[in-house]
Formats: C-alpha cells, sequence, structure tokens
C-alpha cells in the first residue's frame, strides 16, 4: 500500500517499478510477490472477522479498545471455527 510508504521500521511495502519502463530483478519481484501473499491473508482474515461481527463494522471507540475487541472477536471466530486447542 503505498500510504505506508516511509512509515518507518518494520512496516514494508512494494517496490515500485521504474520510471524508465525497465521491470523489476527477479528479486524485487519476488519481494512483492510475498507481500502480496502475506497482506492476502491479512485482509482475508480482518473480511472474515467483520463479516462475522457486526461491532468491527462501524467501530467508534478509542484505539486502544479495538485491539481488544479485535483479540475477542478472533478467539471468538477460532472457538466457532473449531480451530482451537481443547483442554482436558
Amino acid at each position: 500500500d503505498g500510504g505506508y510508504d516511509g512509515a518507518g521500521i518494520g512496516i514494508l511495502t512494494p517496490i515500485k517499478n521504474p520510471s524508465d519502463g525497465q521491470l523489476l530483478s527477479i528479486d524485487n519481484r519476488t519481494h512483492n510477490c510475498l507481500l502480496r501473499g502475506l497482506r492476502s491473508l491479512g485482509e482475508r482474515g480482518f473480511a472474515l472477522l467483520k463479516g462475522r461481527w457486526r461491532t468491527l463494522r462501524h467501530i467508534t471507540v478509542s484505539p486502544s479498545r479495538i485491539g481488544d475487541i479485535t483479540r475477542a472477536a478472533l478467539v471468538l471466530t477460532h472457538f466457532e471455527h473449531d480451530h482451537l486447542q481443547r483442554t482436558q
């Protein structure tokens, strides 16, 4: 996402195509492909949460509370889809 350019350490962004019409090197294209794959998993996961939990669609609480609500929704979604380890 171009909106994250210059966001700092740990925020990875795709490498842009050169303006002179040349192709990116294979390493840079691989980098972009890997980022695209990771981003699609995250976007799919959040779409699943937003589709399942109405409260996440139009959330207006403070940013510090959004994380707590999202974590709770994630745990409940994992439980619903039987992805949690059962304890005996």
